[in-house]
Parts: C-alpha cells; sequence; structure tokens
C-alpha cells in the first residue's frame, strides 16, 4: 500500500488491553503513516493484566501501565469511552458520543469474567480482572478477612497465593474434583492439588455454591463458609455482545470466527486477543486463547495484513505461565490430541515436566520450575520434531537433545 494511500486511511482499535495497544503500536513499527484511534472503555491509561494478581494486589506496585509514548507514535487515546455498536456498511462504531468513522477497524475488546450466579450485588462478593477490581480487593487482603475463592483454575490459585501472602485464611471451593479440570488432564493436575495444602489454603473439590449471603458462602451440601470476602474466578467469556447485528460471525463460544490472518467475515474488521478464535493448522482445530502470549502476538499478524504485506498466517505455540504458591508454572502448546504423556521428573518433587506427543512429535508440555524445558520444548513443537520418548523421560537429558 502507497504511503499516499495510508496516509489517508483511519484505522480504529476497540480495546486497549495488551491486544489494542500492541495493534497500534505494531502498525506505527511496521511503517504505517495513517492515523490510528485507540478506543478503551476503562477511564485509565491502558494497562497491563498479570501484575494486577500479584504486585498490584498486595500493593507492591500502584499500577501496571505500559510503557508506551502514544502521543510520539501519533496513536490517539480515546479512554473511558464504550464502544456499543459497528455499522460495518457505514464504516462507523457506536458510542454514547457519537459515531467513529474507520477504514479499517481491529476488534480488541478481550474477555469479560463470569459472574457467580446470584451473587451479583451481593455485598463482598469480588471479581479480578480491571485495575478497579485489584483496587477494590487490596484493602480486604489488608484487613486480612476470611476469604472464600470460588473457582480452582489459574487466577483462583493466584489470588489464593497473593491471600495467604496477606495473612488471610483462604478457602478455595471447585465444583469439579481437581484443580484446573477444565484446562489440564487430570493426571497433570491432580500434582497440584497438594500445593494448596502446603501453603496452608483449605481446597473443597466437588463442591458447589448454592448461595452467597453476606459474610457467608453457603454450599449445595449446606455447609456454611465463613467469608469477609468471595472472590469469584470460575471463567471468561469473549466480550463481544456488542457485535450483535454487525453481521461479524461469532462462534457458539462467542468468539470472533476470525481465518488464518485474524480477519473476520466482514471486509475491513479484523479481530485479535482474547476475543477472537483462529484456525490452527498445527493443531487442526480453531482456537480460543485466553492468554498474555496471544494478545501480544497476534497483533504482529494484523498489522502487517493492514500494511497490505506477504500474506502471512497466525498459527502460534500457545503459550502461558503462572506464579502459585511459591512456584513458576509454564505451559506450551495444545494437548488436547496428544496419544502419549511423558513425565519428566517426580510430580511430587520441586521441579518437574511433563510432555504430550501425538504421533511421536511434541505438542504441548507443562512446567514446573523447569524453564529450560519449556523454551527448549516450546522450539520443538513449533519445528515438529520427532521425540525419543524414553530419553524425553530422562529430566538429566536436555529436551532439545532427545530428537529422533
Amino acid at each position: 500500500m502507497s504511503e499516499q494511500r495510508q496516509t489517508e486511511r483511519r484505522v480504529v482499535i476497540v480495546g486497549a488491553g495488551m491486544a489494542g495497544v500492541q495493534t497500534a503500536v505494531s502498525l506505527r513499527e511496521q511503517g504505517w503513516t495513517g492515523s490510528v484511534t485507540l478506543i478503551g472503555a476503562e477511564p485509565h491509561q491502558p494497562y497491563d493484566r498479570p501484575p494486577l494478581s500479584k504486585a498490584v494486589l498486595l500493593g507492591h506496585a500502584e499500577e501496571s501501565a505500559f510503557d508506551v509514548d502514544f502521543e510520539a507514535l501519533g496513536i490517539e487515546l480515546h479512554l473511558g469511552r464504550e464502544v456499543t455498536g459497528v455499522r460495518p456498511g457505514a464504516h462507523e462504531i457506536d458510542t454514547p458520543s457519537g459515531p467513529v468513522p474507520y477504514d479499517v477497524l481491529v476488534v480488541a475488546t478481550g474477555a469479560l469474567p463470569l459472574t457467580l450466579p446470584g451473587g451479583e450485588g451481593v455485598p463482598g462478593v469480588h471479581l479480578l480482572r480491571t485495575l478497579d477490581d485489584a483496587a477494590r480487593l487490596r484493602p480486604v487482603l489488608g484487613r486480612r478477612h476470611d476469604v472464600v475463592v470460588v473457582g480452582a483454575g489459574w487466577i483462583g490459585a493466584e489470588f489464593a497465593t497473593a491471600a495467604r501472602e496477606a495473612g488471610c485464611a483462604v478457602t478455595v471451593v471447585e465444583a469439579a474434583d481437581r484443580p484446573l479440570a477444565g484446562t489440564l488432564p487430570a493426571d497433570a493436575a491432580v500434582p497440584m492439588a497438594a500445593w494448596y495444602a502446603e501453603s496452608g489454603v483449605e481446597l473443597l473439590t466437588g463442591a458447589r455454591v448454592a448461595r452467597v449471603e453476606p459474610g457467608t458462602v453457603v454450599l449445595a451440601d449446606g455447609r456454611r463458609l465463613a467469608a469477609g470476602a468471595v472472590v469469584v474466578g470460575i471463567g471468561a467469556r469473549p466480550a463481544t455482545a456488542w457485535l450483535a447485528g454487525s453481521g461479524i460471525e461469532l462462534g457458539p463460544d462467542g468468539s470472533v470466527t476470525a481465518d488464518a490472518r485474524l480477519r473476520t467475515s466482514v471486509p475491513d474488521v479484523y479481530a485479535v486477543g482474547d476475543c477472537a478464535s483462529f484456525p490452527s493448522a498445527r493443531y487442526g482445530e480453531r482456537l480460543l486463547v485466553h492468554h498474555w502470549d496471544n494478545a501480544l502476538q497476534g497483533p504482529r499478524t494484523v498489522a502487517a495484513d493492514i500494511l497490505g504485506g506477504t500474506p502471512r498466517d497466525y498459527d502460534p505455540v500457545p503459550y502461558f505461565w503462572s506464579e502459585q504458591f511459591g512456584r513458576f508454572v509454564q505451559y506450551a502448546g495444545h494437548h488436547a490430541h496428544a496419544d502419549t504423556t511423558v513425565w519428566r521428573g517426580d510430580p511430587a518433587g520441586a521441579a518437574w515436566s511433563v510432555c504430550w506427543l501425538r504421533e511421536g512429535a511434541l505438542v504441548a508440555l507443562l512446567t514446573v520450575a523447569r524453564p529450560r524445558d519449556l523454551a527448549q520444548g516450546r522450539r520443538l513443537i513449533a519445528a515438529g520434531a520427532p521425540m525419543d520418548p524414553d530419553r524425553v523421560a530422562d529430566p538429566s537429558v536436555p529436551l532439545k537433545t532427545a530428537t529422533l
């Protein structure tokens, strides 16, 4: 695309989280000379989310704003501005203060946390997704309340870790029979259950919440748990309700159904980050990845496609990490269709990994305090290299040398 034509074109990005900010920055890094407008619903300077459950929550940091000079990059910020709809035929989005025209639209609105049925409006019930959520929870930890966490997923474990560090008594309630039931196979997740007790956290599995009363969580079996605060971490859904009636195709999970270049079903509209699914040739299925690295990597593909460069499919090796109960946990890949599981080390120990193979190739791995396994494994997944399962199982053998 010629520079003169670029200069006349307007890119509007809806969503000022990691995916939106990185799209704007990537456009400038790759040479886009047209206008870039970034619209965020929150009033705060765009910020990073991972520190919310760690440093910000514990008061070690006041905020986690991105280190980006938007003015110097010529990125126009509109904060505290909700977008209510999009009209592709008119190339306009709707906001309470009037329509905003675009030549290219990027949907980067992320995901919204699921609320606990019956918990809305009950005093003391919290979510942890935004800077304001963390600000409301910080004094709760400061008062060392008895805390009940609903959901033993990644966010539940990270919040429980912070609450114990702050001196709170913590009970985690999980409807499934193990932590991370929706994320990891049972054999990989079960060893993590012991971490809760080691950290002084009571983990109740197979437990469903019947209702929340002020100061109390009532379980379906009649047990009553004292709760000065309740933190809900039961998952998230793509924030795409505002796209209703636009003609932009959504999947059954509410995600925007993007193609391999992160284009939507409507011309001149892209989708990136937590709100978008994409087809993975590597894994032979459509993926919806709710993790930071996806929001960092996808924008480069979007920016390149907007600039009209050589078409480049987006097919990453998904990656995420979690800090919980004194352990650094990392995961790369997608294990859903693996046919072989190989352990490296003792899952009762301080450091171990589990690898998933499919037809002899590494497709995913989970590591606990073994960062070298993760770094090497991630590259092996990307290469599709055939592996020797016996050598993979030997934790003294570097993964990169366990190939056939």
